[in-house]
């Protein structure tokens, strides 16, 4: 069995999140916490920008849950640069303790499945997770330098700026009523993808294994949920995923949808859609809660998707292996 269950169910406390410039023109401009019209956001580097944007997704949280930096106990983030230096370096602003996670884009939702198991354990009270991405740092570490003008294939993505986090809290400590009731941990799955443009072909396997793991393991069936939202297979990613797990015997067509097909304002104009791990931290802790909170959602599963390349393995001409990690939320 890859799905541990919350017997305690955790809280999610309240959200914080920031969006680039492109980001706010879509759906989550009337929902994130902040919108920039400057994608440096006041920094000398596009690095320093996002590790800044990150850092004000964790204060904003934290500030919406009506806590100070005294009531958390640990910090658990990762993000896409070398050595995950935005989350590290946000982590050096605060007082409480850092677990430094990596899955590529499913960084949000492994965050969440550490925070929730071990507050679920009784370990901790409060735990803050979070994690972002920047186009232009993720550019020019993942693909070219942004000054060489590379056309841009139609199959690619586009990465987000943008950055999100949660306080997830013990039942006992508030009243929010969305509950973490349990966490599918993916496996890593490779259909043999190279093409370092295509992470949309790359990762849906990997989404379809977890969903349909999740759904064996849980006993629910797909309609159990009202919305599976996948993290960054953009739109071309999401046709695969659901057309993967329908060969499984599973049926998402009604209830699914991708953060990175819905992030933008025209997709037309930004190719597949969105993707990094900013996409559904960004999207999940604005848009996505807030539906929650309303009551126009009560039980979603949250799928992160990543791939977890590195631009050493695919100069040697490696595929990319991916990964997906689920966490169901639910109205209580």
């Amino acid at each position: 069995m890859n799905t541990i269950f919350f017997h305690h169910q955790p809280r999610l406390v309240a959200t914080g999140s920031i969006a680039g410039p492109k980001e706010s023109e879509g759906i989550v401009g009337n929902f994130a916490d902040k919108t920039l019209k400057d994608d440096t956001f006041g920094e000398s580097t596009y690095e320093k920008a996002e590790c800044k944007m990150l850092t004000f997704a964790v204060r904003k949280a934290i500030e919406n849950a009506g806590l100070t930096e005294r009531d958390i106990d640990l910090f658990v983030s990762g993000d896409l640069l070398n050595q995950i230096i935005s989350a590290s370096f946000t982590a050096r602003d605060f007082d409480f303790p850092f677990l430094g996670v990596y899955s590529a884009c499913s960084t949000m939702s492994e965050s969440f499945a550490l925070a929730g198991a071990m507050i679920d354990a009784g370990y901790f009270k409060r735990i803050v997770a979070a994690t972002g991405s920047h186009f232009s740092s993720a550019e020019r570490q993942y693909r070219y330098p942004l000054e060489l003008g590379c056309t841009r294939p139609p199959q690619a993505q586009w990465t987000v700026t943008g950055a999100g986090g949660a306080v997830i809290a013990a039942k006992e400590t508030t009243s929010s009523p969305i509950a973490l009731t349990s966490a599918t941990f993916g496996r890593v799955v490779d259909y043999g993808i190279t093409d370092v443009n295509n992470m949309g072909a790359a990762m849906a396997p990997a989404a379809s294994d977890t969903v349909v793991k999740h759904l064996q393991d849980t006993g629910k069936k797909a309609s159990d949920y009202d919305l599976i939202v996948t993290g960054d297979l953009g739109a071309l990613g999401s046709r695969l995923m659901k057309d993967l797990t329908w060969e499984k015997g599973v049926d998402i067509q009604n209830n699914h949808v991708d953060c990175g097909e819905i992030v933008y304002n025209v997709i037309e104009d930004e190719f597949q859609g969105g993707s990094g791990a900013g996409c559904s931290a960004l999207v999940f802790n604005s848009y996505i809660v807030e539906k929650m909170r309303r009551g126009e959602l009560n039980r979603v599963l949250f799928v992160a998707t990543g791939a977890l390349l590195s631009t050493v393995s695919s100069g040697q001409g490696e595929s990319i292996p991916c990964i997906a990690h689920a966490v169901s939320f639910e109205r209580v």
